[in-house]
């Protein structure tokens, strides 16, 4: 009988370690949190299908949040929902093409100033819900090259805040700007307001969806 108590706290460590384990075993939950580029990057050989792929099963969970249209604060109202109460480990943001091409197309875009500060609210609610958060900058609306499409402006400003609040905040920033607009001036020779990296000079083609699952990959692992 002795030594059967004896053998308790034993059995309770070995459990105790057993529990340990299965809890860091489980896999770094990933969502990418968007709009319709995010949403068709779910769709095979998507950029988000991609890093899926390219990713151990085992350790990686990914999830694809990104519906077609949204704006930054589109993100926040439904940031509860899809975001927070799936309790990801790791949130990456890539917003802003609408809240710039609305403007022209629609006259529904996001003033600069609201664009900030829902952006740093996103921020703010992702971790204090304990994940961590990577940054996108938008990346074309038109591929011609050297500013002359006409939202080059706009787009250059609105990515120029992300920039500013990946620094402030000292978070990991994808800078899909600076990556096709480099792209693009090595091999857009035609200048082509579509094709290069874009189906239809916004939503990425294959080469883009590989480009930006090459870029993303490294800040996700």
């Amino acid at each position: 009988m002795k030594t059967h108590f004896k053998s308790l706290p034993l059995l309770s460590a070995f459990l105790m370690v057993l529990l340990f384990s299965a809890m860091n075993n489980k896999p770094k939950k990933i969502i990418f949190f968007g709009d319709s580029i995010t949403q068709a990057g779910v769709e095979p050989g998507g950029y988000v299908d991609l890093i899926k792929k390219a990713l151990d099963p085992t350790k990686y969970e990914v999830i694809g949040a990104g519906i077609g249209g949204n704006k930054v604060y589109d993100l926040y109202l439904r940031m509860e929902e899809d975001v927070l109460n799936k309790k990801p480990n790791l949130v990456v943001i890539y917003i802003g093409v609408n809240d710039v091409w609305h403007k022209q197309s629609s006259r529904t875009g996001t003033d600069y100033d609201k664009f900030i500060k829902f952006y740093q609210a996103l921020i703010n609610k992702i971790q204090a819900n304990g994940a961590k958060v990577v940054l996108c900058t938008p990346a074309v609306i038109g591929e011609k090259k050297n500013g002359i499409n006409e939202m080059d402006g706009d787009l250059d400003k609105y990515s120029g805040a992300i920039r500013e609040l990946a620094v402030k905040n000292n978070l990991p920033l994808c800078d899909l700007r600076a990556i096709f607009k480099t792209y693009n001036a090595d091999h857009n020779t035609e200048d082509k307001d579509k094709g290069i990296l874009t189906s239809d000079g916004v939503h990425l083609n294959e080469k883009g969806n590989q480009t930006l699952a090459e870029k993303l990959l490294p800040l996700v692992k």
